[in-house]
This record gives structure tokens, C-alpha cells and sequence, in this order.
């Protein structure tokens, strides 16, 4: 099985005025990336010269696992889970969804959970059995609760990886034992990102640190602005026709976009 670490980009969508896939700019922006050093992709999009993990997100856990098995069938190195509900799940049904996607493919699993923004979360007793899955490798936690990150080291004793989001502080995720992250700033500064990952894996601390004071005013942008919209200006600026945020997201105003070019010119 595919061993998941470092640095994953999640990409954004390039898109034509009337919803087309600029798949030129998807292609050229992948390889970008890849050369940039990142360590994976997510969602599918790459050469193949470095681990594709696809995105599969649903009400509905047939609808979940059919996704999951269409993008194994597409050749995608890893799926990456996440629950939707309208209405709140219990736990054992929580528990069954992620199973049943496990069960259904022969790449890694890693499950997603964004506590902000879902009706029903991941708790530890269903991460610690969850991790007993021989498929189910690893966790991306968007909670801003570092402390939970350690609880599910604690917890899982070593059967279940954490992989931050852009709501943690990576070096801080690495420092207590994470195996990197998945997040939009590094899909605008990818060298820089790999740099970070780099010097925590070599316990640089202080360097790593230097950068990542850095590197933190990008997540302090998107928490300030739209994320999606910071990304695709970032995108934009760098050269990448990636087009607006898909409505009804908003893209951002001229004065929110000279911010992020202002960022990005300093760093």
C-alpha cells in the first residue's frame, strides 16, 4: 500500500465561464506542483509520479462507496473521506459509512473531518476502532484543536496517522508526531511548504519555526477572506487561468486580491 506523508495540495477546480474543466491549466498546474516537490495530490488530477488521493463526500454511503471504487478504477492511490449529513448520524452509523468505503477498495483510506462545518463528527471511540481497519491509515483533522490531534496519537497507538489541515499550525502538527498535511496554501507556495516539511522532518525546529511564522500569515489571509477564493486569486496571480470560485462563492474584491498579491510577492 502506498505510504501517505508530507505535503498534499488540494487542488482547486479551473474552470470556463460556462463550468468546463480547463484541463490544460489542471494538467500544467499538477506538474507544477509535482516539480515543486509536494509529496501527493488531492483531488485526482496528477501524472502518477506522485500519490493521487481522491476526494469521495456524501449523504448517502452507497453513493459514498460507488465514488470510491469509480476513483480506484481511474487510478487513484488513496481515497479520502468525508461525511455529509443534513441531519445529525450517530456514532455506529458514522462508524458503518467509513467501513463500508474501506471495505470497498485496496488503496488507503483517510478519513476527513471538519468539525466547524458537519452535523455528526468523528469521535475517538469510533477513530480507535476505525483504526483497527487494515485500510484505514490515516486522519485529516480540521478541528483548530491541536490537543485532539494528540488524543488520537494517544488513543490509536501508532495504527492511525494525523495529517493537518490549514486551520492547525503544521510545524506544531509535526512536532508531536503528525506525518504532514493536506491544505490549501501550499497549493500557492508548494516550495515553501516542502521547505517547512523538510526541516520539521529533520528536527530543524528553530528554522522550521522561522518559516512557519512566515508561512502563517497565508492561513490568516484565508481565515480573513474565502478560502477557495484566496486560493484561486493565488492561483491567478501566479499565472494559472484557474477562473472565479464556482458560484455561489464569491470571488475576492480588487482590494481583498491586492492583499494576497501583496503576501504572495513577500514571501
Amino acid at each position: 500500500m502506498t505510504e501517505l506523508h508530507g505535503v498534499y495540495p488540494y487542488l482547486v477546480s479551473p474552470i470556463t465561464a460556462d463550468g468546463r474543466i480547463k484541463t490544460e491549466v489542471l494538467g500544467r498546474l499538477c506538474n507544477d506542483l509535482i516539480a515543486a516537490g509536494v509529496h501527493g495530490l488531492t483531488p485526482l488530477g496528477s501524472t502518477g509520479r506522485v500519490p493521487v488521493i481522491a476526494g469521495v463526500a456524501s449523504t448517502a454511503t452507497a453513493d459514498a462507496v460507488a465514488q470510491a471504487k469509480a476513483y480506484q478504477a481511474l487510478g487513484a492511490n488513496g481515497i479520502l473521506a468525508i461525511l455529509e449529513a443534513y441531519f445529525p448520524v450517530k456514532d455506529p452509523q458514522v462508524e458503518a459509512y467509513f467501513r463500508a468505503i474501506a471495505d470497498a477498495v485496496d488503496v488507503p483510506v483517510v478519513m476527513y473531518t471538519n468539525p466547524n462545518f458537519q452535523r455528526s463528527d468523528l469521535t475517538l471511540d469510533v477513530i480507535a476502532r476505525l483504526a483497527e481497519h487494515p485500510r484505514i491509515v490515516a486522519i485529516k483533522d480540521a478541528s483548530n484543536n491541536t490537543g485532539r490531534l494528540l488524543s488520537i496519537m494517544n488513543r490509536c497507538g501508532g495504527k492511525m496517522e494525523v495529517f493537518a489541515a490549514s486551520a492547525h499550525i503544521p510545524a506544531a502538527v509535526m512536532l508531536i508526531g503528525g506525518k504532514g498535511w493536506m491544505a490549501g496554501p501550499a497549493c500557492i507556495v508548494p516550495r515553501q511548504s516542502v521547505q517547512l516539511y523538510e526541516l520539521c522532518k529533520a528536527a530543524r525546529w528553530d528554522e522550521a519555526m522561522a518559516l512557519q511564522r512566515r508561512l502563517w500569515r497565508i492561513n490568516e489571509v484565508f481565515a480573513r477572506f474565502n478560502l477557495a477564493a484566496c486560493i484561486k486569486a493565488g492561483l491567478e496571480i501566479q499565472g494559472y487561468a484557474v477562473g472565479d470560485p464556482v458560484a455561489p462563492q464569491a470571488p475576492l474584491t480588487a482590494d481583498e486580491r491586492k492583499v494576497v498579491e501583496a503576501l504572495l510577492r513577500d514571501l
